[in-house]
């Protein structure tokens, strides 16, 4: 029996007749290719123009206030400190003062083991006895040469010459002349032995260790029976501060920063002891020599510091902020404005569109400026953004704190959109 359809059904199915071109997967498969095509073209072409226009990354101008400051670390010291020796050797018999204790001018610190000292003075005092002893003698002896050769010459005179002798006179005015000679050499001895005498006693008076100042003890190196030897390097016993009130600190600029600092400038400090707390200070000195450490180059400033609650301490270390220049009321640019240049950023931005590119780091720009006091009339240029369009105003800049900078010129005007970077430049 045969199962072939009938033709009134193959003619339904439509069995053996030819499909459409359109119903086939190629025309299709091309035509989505075309579109792909275009549709990236205008993309690329989009990218290119909206690349062509460059895009700037602006700053407003406008007036302010600029303060310029000079960063040093330094230590704070005494303005007058006095370091205690002894000019004698001996045995250190009592102490007398304490660390922190207030002293005065010419109070005993220490006192020496005198009992040498004393025995010299006595010994000394005897010797000048003896010298005026002597020269008590001499001076009875003379008074009686002179009467011996005086009366000789008046025999001589009233004999007509004939008694006493020549040689009776000549012997009589040899003993006067050297009763005279002993009664000057009795009264050098006395002038020596005073002399040592003096010595004597200075050295004893010089055994009790006294203040120079009047002030406070901040260091005591000595204990009774500590034995002091006396050189050309003497021992510090006592370190004594005059007034703690008043001290100073003593900060190290680097020349980078010294032809900024002068005398008069303000300061404030802070010391690690009391980190929230701002201490003001004055420079009071910027000294000429140098000091080289590790080859870095600086000089030393010396600043002015009141201690009235005593709060501060010698030998602290402090970091003080010195204020170089203040402007008010004047127009100020960040400082990328000053370096900005439409052609070299238009390059900087064209050769950095890569990914590589934009990973590795920047060299910083030439000509960085550093805080600081620009030179009177330095002629400078800014970029500001005018109807879409960079356009170059001529400014003298002035202090700069290393972020913005100080300009001046006669068409700046408030609000004016001040180029400060590109974005995005035209394709090469």
């Amino acid at each position: 029996m045969s199962t072939s359809p009938t033709p009134a059904i193959e003619a339904l199915l439509g069995s053996g007749a030819t499909r459409p071109w359109w119903r086939g997967p190629t025309p299709w498969l091309v035509a989505l290719l075309v579109i792909v095509i275009v549709a990236g073209t205008w993309w690329w072409r989009s990218s290119r123009e909206a690349a062509a226009v460059p895009s700037y990354a602006t700053e407003p101008l406008a007036r302010g206030r600029l303060t310029v400051t000079v960063t040093a670390n330094g230590t704070l010291q005494p303005t007058h400190k006095a370091d205690i020796g002894s000019e004698l050797s001996g045995t250190v018999a009592r102490v007398l003062v304490d660390v922190n204790d207030r002293v005065k001018k010419g109070q005993v610190l220490a006192q020496l083991d005198t009992e040498k000292l004393t025995d010299q003075v006595a010994r000394s005092s005897a010797a000048l006895a003896v010298a005026q002893a002597k020269v008590r003698q001499a001076e009875a002896t003379l008074v009686d040469a002179r009467g011996n050769d005086l009366r000789l010459k008046e025999v001589a005179r009233l004999s007509g010459g004939r008694v006493p002798s020549q040689a009776e006179l000549a012997t009589a005015e040899a003993v006067r002349a050297r009763a005279e000679a002993d009664l000057a050499g009795a009264r050098a001895s006395v002038v020596d032995a005073n002399a040592a005498l003096s010595v004597d006693r200075t050295n004893l008076r010089k055994a009790s260790i006294r203040s120079p100042i009047d002030g406070v003890v901040l260091s005591r190196s000595v204990d009774p029976g500590n034995a002091v030897a006396a050189s050309l390097q003497a021992v510090t016993l006592f370190t004594l501060a005059e007034d703690l009130k008043q001290l100073e600190l003593d900060v190290n600029i680097d020349e980078a920063d010294v032809g900024r600092v002068q005398e008069g400038q303000r300061a404030i400090f802070t010391v690690s002891a009391y980190p929230n707390r701002e201490y003001p200070a004055t420079v009071k000195r910027v000294a000429y020599g140098s000091t080289i450490k590790d080859n870095v180059v600086t000089y030393v400033g010396e600043l002015a510091v009141g201690n009235d609650d005593l709060s501060l301490r010698p030998g602290m270390t402090a970091t003080a902020v010195i204020t170089s220049a203040e402007r008010s009321d004047v127009w100020l640019v960040p400082n990328a404005a000053l370096r900005f240049n439409p052609e070299s950023a238009g390059a900087a931005a064209s050769a950095g569109g890569g990914i590589v590119s934009r990973l590795l780091p920047r060299l910083p720009a030439q000509g960085q400026r550093r805080a600081g006091v620009n030179k009177a009339g330095v002629a400078s240029q800014l970029w500001v953004l005018q109807d879409g369009k960079p356009v170059a105003v001529s400014v003298t800049p002035g202090a700069s704190d290393g972020r913005v900078t100080e300009v001046s010129g006669d068409r700046l005007q408030a609000g004016m959109a001040v180029i400060v970077d590109q974005t995005r430049a035209a394709a090469r």
